[in-house]
């Protein structure tokens, strides 16, 4: 049983019992389900043929603390390792998004070959597409739309595309414009808290409501959310500390000046202060 501090409260939106989709940790969860998953990327990618998701890891971390800029993930793949997919949603715009896709590329690139995918043939033909899956409750491109689809092209010809199947996803809860099925649709809503009779929409509902009767699961969410808490008052007493001695060597280099102005020596005036001037 974990203790909390006396001080650690939650806000409304974090507490376990109003947890939503959206919220990081219980869609991973949700992505732990391969049914539910599998559903998922079907109304995502429509075109491909999907057969099954198969569950790899959630929140997969090179870097697994708080207090580090690790890359963290929720990575599966398709039953054949044809396909990998990293799915996140992100419910908070740090403008940070594009670049971040950039690293889960190396990052889940880096996995394929630890998994040896060139071992059969010796061939990059081999490695498997990464489909990068961004689901914000923002429209992070402010154009209305409720996906952008991202794919590496030729800058003069954009009919030309490289072909090196790296994909890159943006899904927009807020979008406005008629670009995805109803199905998609009826997710994205809610995600953004909006429910509906959609079948796929009620399952994910009631498998919401069954976990939080998860004790367990309440635990680790739990925990997760004490380790941030702890760190952001690390981070801002770290903060404070920093503010304070800025705040002192500015105060000596004011007196240093003032020495000065008065026709101090300088030798004389640095040994007082203790501040160097060279």
């Amino acid at each position: 049983m974990i203790k909390f501090p006396k001080d650690f409260r939650l806000p409304p939106e974090l507490q376990w019992e109003n947890l939503t989709l959206a919220n990081d940790f219980m869609f991973g969860k949700v992505m732990h389900n391969e049914y539910l998953c599998t559903k998922l990327i079907r109304l995502i990618l429509p075109d491909m043929d999907i057969g099954r998701i198969d569950f790899t890891e959630t929140q997969k971390s090179s870097q697994d603390t708080f207090d580090t800029r690790g890359v963290r993930f929720d990575s599966f793949s398709s039953a054949d390792d044809r396909i990998l997919f990293i799915c996140e949603m992100q419910a908070v715009n740090k403008k940070d998004i594009p670049r971040r896709t950039r690293a889960y590329h190396i990052e889940v690139g880096l996995e394929a070959l630890g998994k040896n995918f060139l071992s059969k043939s010796g061939s990059y033909n081999d490695m498997p597409d990464v489909f990068v899956i961004f689901i914000c409750t923002f429209d992070p491109f402010r154009q209305g739309r409720h996906i952008y689809t991202f794919y590496n092209m030729c800058s003069e010809d954009s009919g030309i595309r490289l072909n090196d199947g790296a994909v890159t996803i943006f899904l927009n809860a807020k979008g406005t414009a008629d670009d995805v099925s109803p199905e998609l649709k009826a997710f994205l809503d809610l995600v953004m808290g909006k429910t509906s009779d959609d079948p796929f929409v009620i399952e994910l509902e009631e498998y919401l409501q069954v976990a939080k009767q998860n004790a367990r699961l309440r635990e680790m969410y739990m925990f997760d959310q004490l380790r941030q808490w702890e760190y952001e008052g690390r981070a801002r007493a770290e903060g404070r500390a920093e503010g304070k001695a800025e705040g002192r060597a500015e105060e000596k280099l004011s007196i240093l000046q003032k020495l000065l102005d008065f026709g101090m020596k300088p030798e004389d005036a640095v040994r007082i202060t203790g501040v160097s001037i060279s």
